[in-house]
């Protein structure tokens, strides 16, 4: 289906189906048995930073198995372990790992096309230099609150090509390691390379930052072997607050904001002029579009009603915030209101406040 260019009612109804089937799948057996299988060899808990970008989708590029890698999103991929909401986020779900006795490797993302330049991040203008100097100082801040030692949280400053799926990891000396250059899959070979690479990581994150590596070298191979469309014109249709968008993984979709800096409304206000921009353009209906609020919660009781309190309240700000700064945007606003459950991945819509 052209998700982009049906009736909103029927991308909505398109959208809540596809959530589904992402439920389904995360919960069927294969699925949790190949998560089980996997966690009981490689023990270091995976966690991203990266874009809301939809072509950044770190499970399909290093053949992972869903729900392995913990993504942390954000319009343009930018954050501050200042904001007050990151910081307990990130520093709960470190001591969640810490204390069943797992390490975390923290891959902190930039992402850019070789091909051509505008193709790259557009929360940075497009400047590759700049999106790595802001990865680069995120990890000095994931050092300053972890250690510097890097013996419990590995921080990596990590390059996404979007034209192959390729991951450039930067070493512990600034020196890349371009994963579309490497040889053929070689365990062997690699560890070498890693251990040169980073001389000082615990040996279990870097047996367990292999599996990353070689599976990266695999989807390579896939994405060279297939045409893809690269110059895919941005059409984005709805905005997305709050947390559990991993089944948004797909191109030009979505605009995600996570609910982590203070400034929650200066993101959304430039959201909502991208919406605009592309109805007026004539890249997408302009009968309509979607503000999605979703927060996660781990247990019923208490958890998801805050989950519930929490989703309410996004939706309602960034409604609020569309309205005072885009009124005949907002007119052709349809709002959905939602929490996630993280055990299954399931969806559930709630009612509005």
């Amino acid at each position: 289906m052209d998700t982009h260019s049906k009736p909103i009612a029927q991308r909505i109804e398109w959208l809540m189906e596809h959530a589904r089937r992402h439920a389904a799948t995360f919960v069927s057996p294969d699925a949790v048995l190949a998560r089980q299988r996997y966690l009981a060899e490689h023990t270091s808990a995976v966690a991203a930073l990266k874009c809301m970008d939809g072509r950044i989708n770190l499970s399909v590029a290093t053949h992972t198995p869903l729900g392995i890698i913990q993504p942390f999103r954000n319009l343009g991929g930018m954050f501050d372990l200042g904001w007050p909401h990151l910081g307990e986020v990130l520093a709960n779900y470190v001591h969640d790992q810490v204390v069943t006795g797992r390490r975390v490797l923290l891959l902190i993302t930039y992402h850019y096309s070789k091909s051509d330049k505008q193709r790259g991040c557009a929360g940075f203008n497009f400047d590759t230099e700049a999106a790595r100097a802001h990865t680069y100082a995120i990890k000095r801040q994931v050092e300053h609150v972890f250690g510097a030692g890097h013996n419990t949280v590995y921080p990596i400053v990590c390059g996404f090509e979007t034209d192959e799926d390729a991951l450039v990891l930067h070493g512990t000396n600034g020196e890349p390691l371009d994963v579309s250059r490497l040889a053929a899959r070689d365990q062997e070979g690699l560890r070498p390379a890693l251990e040169k690479l980073f001389p000082d990581m615990p040996g279990q994150v870097r047996f367990d930052l292999e599996p990353l590596v070689l599976g990266n070298q695999a989807r390579i191979a896939e994405v060279r072997k297939i045409e893809r469309a690269l110059d895919v014109e941005h059409r984005e249709w709805m905005i997305c607050v709050g947390r559990g968008f991993d089944f948004l993984h797909m191109p030009n979709l979505a605009l995600i904001i996570g609910p982590y800096s203070p400034n929650l409304d200066e993101p959304i206000r430039k959201a909502a002029g991208i919406i605009e921009d592309n109805m007026r353009a004539g890249r997408i209906p302009d009968d309509g579009f979607l503000l999605l609020a979703s927060a996660p919660y781990n247990e019923v009781g208490t958890d998801r009603a805050r989950a519930e309190l929490k989703s309410r309240f996004l939706s309602q700000f960034a409604a609020d915030v569309i309205r005072a700064g885009h009124p005949a945007l907002a007119a052709k606003m349809q709002v959905r209101t939602a929490v996630l459950d993280w055990r299954s991945r399931t969806l559930e819509t709630i009612a509005a406040a």
